[in-house]
């Protein structure tokens, strides 16, 4: 199951700098995880960061998050195609913004940071959206 991505990333052939990737693959990955959990943190480039980290620092940790039954197909799609699943996608798009909007209502109150937190989370949504999708519906013939 190599990617064409993967293929063209060659793992460090130094130590330290396979250790400092593995460091960073590790921190990129739990704040992807954490943020499953809040609002602010978008799970999904944390884990492709880590993955493109594993990748240069340890073959074997690596394939673990490619093996990953959560994860995995979305590295793999994101490696071989620079693409995301569109169900990806939207769900992350509709979590984000669910979890921004009870941030913005309930939370914050400055009025300037409550437009600066929507912007961010408009910018975000459009990046992501924009990001190719493979298995996209097609659209309705009119």
């Amino acid at each position: 199951m190599e990617s064409r991505a993967h293929s063209r990333t060659h793992r460090s052939r130094s130590r330290l700098a396979r250790l400092l990737f593995n460091i960073a693959g590790a921190v990129a990955l739990g704040l992807g995880l954490i943020g499953i959990f809040l609002p602010l943190l978008p799970t999904t480039p944390f884990v492709l960061l880590a993955a493109a980290c594993f990748a240069r620092g340890s073959e074997r940790f690596h394939q673990w998050l490619l093996a990953n039954r959560t994860f995995g197909p979305m590295v793999f799609e994101w490696e071989r195609h620079r693409s995301l699943p569109y169900r990806t996608k939207v769900s992350a798009i509709v979590l984000m913004s669910l979890t921004m909007a009870v941030s913005i209502v309930f939370f914050v109150r400055p009025l300037w940071l409550k437009v600066a937190l929507a912007l961010f989370g408009v910018a975000l949504a459009l990046w992501m959206y924009r990001i190719p999708s493979r298995d996209r519906p097609a659209r309705p013939s009119s």
